[in-house]
């Protein structure tokens, strides 16, 4: 099943998908990363925003806030959410904005949704031409050399009268700028149970290739990947939170 089938046909159980993620903590660490390294503007963009649980918190910290996505069955659904907000249908790899914006987040590791080196590149290059002066870039990232393919993610949630589990987890093969991140979805019911495998073509990259990327535009902030502690990243950890400041 392709990537955009599989969001398609399951955006009604995407939020589901992403029940144990705490959306108030990520959306106010970054608020408090922009009061630290930004310019002190409110105006908003998410990356890759889903049904836009981020985008509403901004909202609601006061920023006047927008998202994109490539998937329209979702921005329709950000759209019930976040009535106050601006969505479109674009790539973040090659996107244009109106006016400038003081704060481009893209959460849950979607920047490696760009898939490739080029299109990486091509997603910083719109990213910092969206940016004003001073604004921040704030993503999530995972170094392609710390992955461990054993390593799964898992969590359970019911609705409708059914239980669904989801198990998601990194992939690299060891060399390149193709990893993939691997999804397992089950659907439990009375009568019958329905099961969904995908994996999800990312690009692969290094702290130090990431970096390189990034400072040509930006001034570099690497944190732990801690929403609550806001400390350097200690140069092991494998996740990490990248608060980048246009130059």
């Amino acid at each position: 099943m392709s990537v955009n089938a599989l969001y398609t046909d399951l955006s009604d159980y995407y939020d589901l998908m992403c029940a144990d993620i705490d959306y108030q903590a990520q959306s106010h660490a970054i608020h408090r990363l922009q009061q630290l390294f930004g310019n002190a503007g409110i105006r908003h963009l998410d990356l890759a925003c889903g049904t836009g649980p981020h985008v509403r918190h901004f909202i609601d910290a006061g920023y006047t806030s927008s998202g994109l996505d490539i998937n329209q069955p979702m921005l329709d659904k950000a759209a019930l959410r976040c009535p106050q907000a601006r969505f479109s249908l674009q790539d973040m790899c090659g996107f244009t904005q109106a006016e400038p914006l003081d704060l481009i987040t893209c959460f849950l590791y979607s920047i490696h949704y760009s898939g490739g080196i080029d299109r990486l590149m091509a997603c910083i290059a719109s990213v910092h031409g969206a940016l004003a002066v001073g604004g921040v870039f704030c993503f999530n990232a995972v170094d392609k050399h710390r992955i461990d393919n054993a390593l799964f993610v898992s969590h359970s949630a019911r609705h409708a009268e059914a239980l669904f589990s989801f198990s998601s987890g990194w992939n690299y093969c060891g060399a390149g700028e193709q990893q993939s991140l691997r999804l397992r979805i089950e659907k439990t019911s009375a009568d019958e149970t329905q099961l969904w495998h995908d994996e999800h073509p990312m690009v692969a990259v290094s702290f130090v290739e990431l970096q390189a990327l990034l400072q040509p535009y930006f001034e570099v902030h690497v944190l732990e990947h801690d929403y609550e502690k806001l400390i350097p990243w200690d140069g092991a950890s494998g996740n990490a939170l990248f608060a980048c400041v246009k130059k």
